[in-house]
């Protein structure tokens, strides 16, 4: 009998079951922290995905957007979600009557870059002008007192 328990003693702490209940330990601690490295797994991938395209959808139904704008507006998005959240937006507002908000003109987007060459140019005027922010405070300063009375 006392050769068995000294057999299995040898058998349970065998370097070959160390090693491999040592792999086993390291495996589970660096998947365990996949999270905190910020891998996104599928699933919440795919949410992401989802919850992003019902945002699209829900906010050009809300600017009176069709469904084909937005598509158009924005392809990468996913055209399932995009067209739920359209839909949901939709039932939302005929239930609480709430009226669209029509888009802001389509110039706007085009005068992108214009307007970029203008901030540049006001930037340069401000550097040569540098009264106009000082006259600023003192029209509120003087406007301040006449209030008060």
């Amino acid at each position: 009998m006392a050769d068995n328990k000294a057999v299995s003693s040898i058998h349970l702490h065998s370097p070959l079951r160390l090693a491999l209940s040592g792999l086993v330990l390291g495996a589970s601690l660096l998947l365990s922290a996949c999270d905190q490295l910020g891998i996104e797994s599928a699933t919440t991938v795919a949410a992401r995905k989802e919850a992003e395209g019902k945002a699209i959808g829900a906010g050009c139904r809300h600017a009176a957007r069709s469904v084909e704008q937005c598509y158009s507006n924005n392809k990468r998005a996913d055209k399932a979600a995009v067209f739920a959240g359209w839909k949901e937006m939709n039932d939302y507002m005929r239930e609480n009557n709430i009226e669209a908000v029509p888009p802001a003109p389509e110039l706007a987007v085009a005068a992108a870059p214009d307007a970029e060459a203008a901030e540049a140019a006001d930037d340069k005027a401000g550097d040569k002008a540098g009264d106009k922010p000082a006259a600023k405070p003192a029209g509120k300063a003087a406007a301040k007192p006449s209030a008060k009375q």
